[in-house]
Order: C-alpha cells, then structure tokens, then sequence
C-alpha cells in the first residue's frame, strides 16, 4: 500500500464494509494480498473467522521474533503460503558475549518442518542461530531449486562446505546474506563455485567472517553476474581488486576491503571504483590512503569508517566532501568536530551510528570523544534523521531537547554514555528524556544506557508515560527504587520486548512489573538484586508465558549485603521471559533454570 500505512482500526473498519457488501471472496484475497504491514495484517485477521482465513491463505511474509514463541509445525499450518519466512534467535547480549555458546536456538527443526511443505518459499532469514552443514544441506535439497534469497545474520555452527553446496544448487540465488557469521573455512572453493553457477546474483555479503577472498574468483563473478548491485566481502587488499572494479560496472555498494600501509601506496593509482558506486566502507584506511575516496566522494550515500583508522580532522575533511549522504557510520573518534561538519555537510542524512573506538591504543580522541555538543550540531543541522545509535562520552537535557524539537521523523534512537569522564555536565536526564519522547511522536525503537544517577525514578515514569509507539526498549544503569520500575511499567501500553541491564531492582518488583505491560511479549534481564533461587520470579507466571532463570554465579555467593538486607545487584544473574505457544523448550544448557508454577 502506498504512503503511510493505515491505522489498524481504520483497516478493519474498511474491510468490515467490504465483507458486509457482498464482496466476492476472490476480490477479498486481492485487497488483502496488497496490505503488507503486519500490524495491519494482525488486526484484520482478528476481525472475524473469514478475515483470519483469508489472512492465512494470502499471507507471503513472516517474521518470527523468537525461535521458542511457536513451532514450525502451528506456523505452517497457519500461513500456508508463506514465501518468505524470518527467524530470530539468540538474544541480542549474544552479540556481546552475555549469552553462552550452547544456549539455544537451533535451525534444525525449522529447517526440517518447514523446508519440504512450503512449495512457495523462496527466501530464508535466520538471525543468531546455530546452523549446521546439515541444515543446509536439507534445506538446499528440498527448496535449492526455488531458494532466492538466503540470509544467515550472525549465525554459526557451519563450514564452507555447505556454503559450495549452496552454490552448486541454487542457481536463481540473488541474495546470499552471511555478514558476521562464524564459518570453518574450508577452502574457497564456495565462491568459485557461486561465480560459475549464479547468473542472476544481486547481492552478496561474507563481511566480517574472515573467510579467504581469491580475487580472481570475484573477477568471475563480476563477468557472469551482470546484475551484481553489492558487495560486501572479508579483508583482502583493494589492490587486488582492480580487475574486478573494472568488471563490475553495475556495482552500487562495496565494502570489506582495506588499504595497507605496508609497501608502495603507487599500487593503488590504477584502482578505479565503478561509477554507479554509491555506499563504500573499508576495513582499514589511514590518512595516506583517503584521497582514493575524494573523487567519488560527492555521489556517497552510504560511508562506513568504523574500521578505519581516521583521525578527526580525516573525518572532517572526507565528510566535507559527502553532502549527499544518507547513512553515516562511523567511530567516536569524529569528535564534536566532525559532528559538526556533518551537521552542515550533510542535510540529507537520515541514519547515523557513532560506535565505541577510541579505547584502542594509540586512538583516544585529544578533543574529547561525542558528547552534548556534537549531538546538537546534529539534531540542528540534520533534520531528516530516523536513526541515531550513538556511544557519548557526555549529554545533557538540552541535547535530548534539541533532538526531540528537530528530528520529527526520529524512529530508533538508542544512546549509551560511556564511563571515560568522572564527571557529567548535567544528571539526572529526566527533562530531556521527557521531552525528546514528547518531541519524537514516530519512535519505535529506544535505547537509553546511562550510569548510577543519570535517571531518577521520575524520568523513568515519564520513559513510560510517553512510551506512546515504542515497541523495543533496553535501558540500562536507570532510575532508584522498585517503585520507579513499577511506574515505568504502569505507561508502557504498546511495548512489546523489554531488555534491561545494571538495574537496582528487585525479582518482585521486575515480575509485578512485568505484568503492567499488556503488549509485553518478551523480556531480557541482566544485573538486578538476583536471589539464588529466582522464587519470586514466579509472581509473573501466566498462561503462554515462560521464565528462564539463570541462577547467581556461586563466586558470587557470598556477595555483601546491602542495608536493607537485599543483595546487591549480580551482573551474572539472567532472566528471559517470553510469550510462547509450545511451552517450554526442551534445549536450554544447564546453566538455564526454566522456571514453572507447581
């Protein structure tokens, strides 16, 4: 459906009149084939049976938020059709290596439920998952033939083997999707083999996995892959790829790549990037190599430097350069600086993400990392931004004001205040959180990681109370008392996952909480005022619902009390909580502790 999609109410009210007017069915499955938005979709399913009818036999996309919430078996049932299927896995502190390698979610009984009976599906997202050779191989056996698309975001447990399996036999492939996945290499036969029999190849990414690059490979895929729009590989030098540039002249995005500086930097003269070229990121460049950048420089609009080695006046002078772009990630090593050269730079930028950088030797920032300063320049300068992710070394109201009054189309926004400075300019957040929540009426993702006393129990209560769209929050080192948390939860109508990290709260005061939130349908915990035991967990406890407890570590058993006679807070002590309809799951390790009523 074209521009903003409808209200659910408004859906269902439109199709009610549809359904009482003596519609044909036939036209009925065609209205609803168009009506894509799953929120839209859910609301009319609910209408009535024949509106959940039509709905299963129409629906093409589904994205299953977690592995354990339903199986494989009850969605098919459900979606018959399906085309295109997501699975999400891990929580995402598996990334930051909070969750253990044998927690979980494994492809297998997806892969083996639903590769075979779905007929229609051509593209497989899985996301945090561990996914085995054989998974692959059942699922190229079963759907190889008709698989378009095949995304595995940071997933692992398989080699390249399977990866030239793949390639041999899902030749209408036009997406192989594996950024951040830890694979076996093998050997790089894989991608000789998905150049030789992949014609119709549009995307491919193997960034971040360390994998073997033969350049000579890329060279074959750029020569039968004519429709080749991006790119994203492991580390090989950019020299090596000359003869692929020059083949790939369809090439709209490029990344992976890096510039040494060890020998003649001459060899890089003859690198000539393809001319329709317009997102580009490399894994190392230094001040030396930047200028290979500049004549391409005004058609970016997409730039990665979060692995380079820039300084801020490099990123101030590249960024100048750039004032079409859209997305911008970088290091905080840009400093206020820079920040403020992409403030009036780059009035276009919609997505920007500043990561953590400059604990690395040799690259601390003399001017002081991002902070209030820079922030502002950019809500000022750069009105159109949905997202902003961003690791600050300080912040105040004003610049959570600032951003709440200009960035009106701001959907994401999640900041973390890093620990460098000892002291912040001005805490608590209260009034700036208020009013960047007031101010930003179309966020849906929120991310707030402060330290001890950056929020009071009241800026929690206002986090809740102007929750409004937002369906994802993590926060982190947020408000004083149980009595705060319990206010949060009381405004939170809409929220549907919950991530909360290094807060004072207790077990009962997080399972009261817990059920204030309607909408809730996930929950992740970790460092509150754990017990060994996690009983008042149980307070939570409810049809569909399911409690995974991972118990205090015992060296820290004989932790110090605090004076009221709590513990103090456990870093290692975890708590999933999560809507599912097969009930508890059969694979959590002996760390996990589910937990049920008696």
């Amino acid at each position: 459906m074209g521009g903003e999609a409808p209200e659910p109410g408004r859906l269902t009210r439109a199709l009610s009149i549809l359904d009482g007017s003596g519609v044909p069915e036939e036209a009925l499955h065609l209205v609803l084939a168009h009506v894509d938005d799953p929120r839209d979709r859910e609301a009319a399913s609910l209408a009535c049976r024949r509106w959940h009818r039509i709905d299963a036999l129409t629906r093409k996309h589904v994205t299953v938020p977690f592995c354990y919430a339903v199986s494989p078996a009850r969605l098919l049932a459900r979606f018959p059709s399906l085309e295109s299927l997501a699975v999400k896995g891990k929580p995402r502190a598996a990334m930051f290596g909070l969750i253990p390698d044998d927690w979980g979610a494994y492809a297998q009984p997806w892969v083996a439920h639903l590769a075979a009976p779905l007929e229609c599906l051509k593209a497989l997202h899985l996301r945090r998952m561990v996914v085995t050779d054989a998974d692959l191989d059942a699922l190229v056996r079963a759907r190889g033939h008709m698989l378009q698309e095949l995304k595995l975001d940071k997933c692992s447990g398989f080699s390249t083997d399977a990866l030239r399996l793949v390639a041999r036999s899902c030749r209408s492939l036009r997406t192989l999707f594996l950024e951040e996945c830890t694979i076996t290499d093998n050997g790089t036969e894989w991608l000789h083999d998905l150049a030789a029999n992949n014609p119709v190849l549009v995307t491919l990414n193997f960034y971040l996995t360390y994998l073997t690059v033969v350049p000579a490979d890329l060279e074959l895929l750029a020569r039968n892959c004519k429709s080749l729009i991006s790119l994203k590989i492991s580390d090989c030098d950019l020299s090596d790829l000359i003869g692929f540039f020059q083949i790939a002249t369809s090439l709209e995005e490029f990344a992976g790549a890096e510039i040494s500086e060890q020998g003649e930097l001459r060899k890089y003269a003859d690198v000539k990037l393809p001319s329709k070229l317009c997102s580009f990121g490399l894994t190392f460049m230094g001040t030396n190599e930047m200028h290979i950048i500049f004549p391409f420089s005004a058609v970016l609009k997409k730039l990665d430097l979060q692995y380079t080695f820039l300084t801020t006046e490099d990123h101030c002078q590249l960024i100048a350069k750039c004032p079409n772009l859209l997305v911008l990630a970088v290091r905080n090593v840009i400093g206020d600086r820079g920040l403020g050269i992409v403030a009036d730079t780059c009035k276009k930028l919609q997505r920007l993400r500043i990561e953590r950088g400059d604990d690395e030797p040799g690259m601390q920032e003399e001017e002081g990392g991002v902070s209030q300063v820079g922030l502002t320049a950019v809500a000022v300068g750069c009105r159109e931004l949905e997202s902003i992710a961003a690791y600050v070394s300080d912040i105040t109201n004003g610049a959570l004001e600032s951003i709440g009054t200009f960035c009106k189309n701001l959907y994401d926004f999640r900041i973390v205040l890093l620990d460098k400075q000892e002291r912040i300019t001005d805490l608590p957040l209260d009034n700036g959180v208020r009013e960047l929540l007031r101010g930003c009426t179309k966020l849906r993702r929120f991310a707030l990681y402060l330290r001890p006393g950056g929020l009071s129990d009241v800026g929690l209560s206002y986090i809740g109370q102007h929750s409004g769209t937002i369906q994802y929050m993590l926060l982190g080192n947020l408000g004083e008392t149980d009595g705060g948390l319990i206010s949060f939860a009381a405004g939170c109508r809409n929220l549907r996952k919950l991530e909360l990290r290094s807060c004072c709260f207790s077990e009962r005061a997080l399972a009261l909480a817990m059920l204030q939130m309607p909408s809730l349908r996930y929950v992740w915990v970790q460092g509150y005022r754990a017990s060994q035991t996690g009983g008042d967990l149980m307070l939570m406890a409810r049809p569909f619902w399911n409690i995974e407890f991972t118990p205090p570590s015992t060296e820290n058993a004989g932790r110090p009390m605090e004076e009221d006679g709590q513990p103090c807070i456990d870093r290692h002590a975890q708590v999933l909580a999560y809507c599912s309809l097969i009930g508890k799951r059969s694979d959590y390790p002996q760390s996990v502790v589910p937990l049920h009523p008696a």
